[in-house]
C-alpha cells in the first residue's frame, strides 16, 4: 500500500496511490485523520486498511504531490552511515551515529524541481531510505524500535557540498528546495525487513549508487535507540538513515548536478523518487 500526500485543484489531501488513481482519504477517516501526519498518529492503519479496495476517486493525471508529511515535525539525518560511502571519503568508521537536523523548507516533493543555488556548483545527490515514526517513545531499547516505525519513504539528501566543507554541515544540507522525499510512504508491514532492500540513485538515467540496506554502520534499531535517548520521536517524524558510496564529490572528476539533469532514488519495495533540477532565480 502507499499513502502519499497531494493537492486536487488546489485543494490539498490524501490517500492510498493505487495504480487506477488515488483513494482519498479524508472523508472516510473522519475529522480525526485531517492530514495523513494525524491519521498516523491516531493509529488509522486498520481502517485505512478497510477502504483500501474503494474504487479510487482522484485520476492521477489530476494530483500533483505534496511531501508525503508537509507537516512532519521533524527530519533527523544520519551521516556517514553506509561503510561504503566512509570509505570512498578515507575516513575512518565513526563510533557514534552523525546527527543533523533538516529543515521541512530544505525538500521538495515528487516531481518538485531541486533547486541548485547561485552560489555553488557542488550540488551533489544522496539517495536514501528514511523512515517514518508511528508511535510515540523516548529511550527506546533497540529490540522494540522497530515497532515504533509506521513506514518507509525515499529521500534525496541534496548537499551543497563545498558550503558543507567550508562553512558547517548544517548550512551545506539545508539549502532551500535542495533535497526531495517521496514520492510516497509504505507501511512497515509490506516493506518487511528493510535490511533487505536495494538502493539505487541515477542521474539522468545513469546508476551512480547501488548497494543493499545491510551494509549500514547503525542499523535502523540503533538509530531509532541513540535517537531516543536525546529527544521524544513523536509520530510523524522522519528519520533518513545515510547514503552509500557512489556521491558526486567523491568522483574523480566530481560529478555535480546542474539545471536540466533528472534525478532518481529508486528502494526496492517502496518506489521511485524523482526530480528535475534547475538553477536558482
Amino acid at each position: 500500500m502507499r499513502l502519499a500526500s497531494y493537492h486536487v485543484a488546489g485543494r490539498p489531501s490524501y490517500g492510498i496511490i493505487t495504480d487506477a488513481g488515488a483513494i482519498d482519504l479524508p472523508s472516510r477517516l473522519g475529522t480525526d485523520c485531517p492530514t495523513l501526519r494525524a491519521a498516523i498518529a491516531t493509529g488509522a492503519l486498520p481502517r485505512i486498511h478497510a477502504v483500501a479496495t474503494a474504487a479510487p476517486d482522484v485520476a492521477l493525471t489530476d494530483l500533483v504531490y505534496d511531501l508525503p508529511l508537509p507537516d512532519s515535525g521533524k527530519i533527523i539525518c544520519i551521516g556517514r552511515n553506509y561503510r561504503g560511502h566512509v570509505a570512498e571519503g578515507n575516513s575512518k568508521l565513526p563510533e557514534q551515529p552523525s546527527v543533523f537536523i533538516r529543515t521541512l523548507e530544505s525538500f521538495v516533493p515528487q516531481d518538485g524541481a531541486l533547486v541548485r543555488p547561485r552560489v555553488s556548483t557542488h550540488f551533489d545527490y544522496e539517495g536514501e531510505l528514511a523512515l517514518v515514526i508511528g508511535t510515540k517513545g523516548r529511550h527506546i531499547a533497540p529490540a522494540d524500535a522497530l515497532s515504533h516505525i509506521f513506514g518507509y519513504t525515499c529521500l534525496n539528501e541534496g548537499s551543497i557540498r563545498d558550503y558543507q566543507f567550508t562553512h558547517s554541515l548544517t548550512v551545506g544540507k539545508n539549502f532551500h528546495h535542495s533535497g526531495s522525499i517521496g514520492p510516497w510512504i509504505v507501511p512497515a508491514e509490506d516493506v518487511g525487513d528493510p535490511t533487505k532492500l536495494t538502493l539505487r540513485t541515477r542521474l539522468n538515467g545513469a546508476e551512480v549508487q547501488h548497494t543493499h540496506t545491510d551494509d549500514l554502520i547503525f542499523d535502523i534499531p540503533a538509530i531509532i535507540a541513540y535517537l531516543s535517548v536525546l529527544l521524544p520521536l513523536n509520530p510523524g517524524d522522519i528519520i533518513s538513515t545515510g547514503t552509500p558510496e557512489g556521491v558526486g564529490f567523491a568522483r574523480k572528476p566530481p560529478l555535480w548536478m546542474k539545471a536540466g539533469d533528472t534525478v532518481e532514488v529508486e528502494i526496492s519495495g517502496i518506489g521511485t523518487l524523482r526530480n528535475g533540477v534547475v538553477d536558482e532565480d
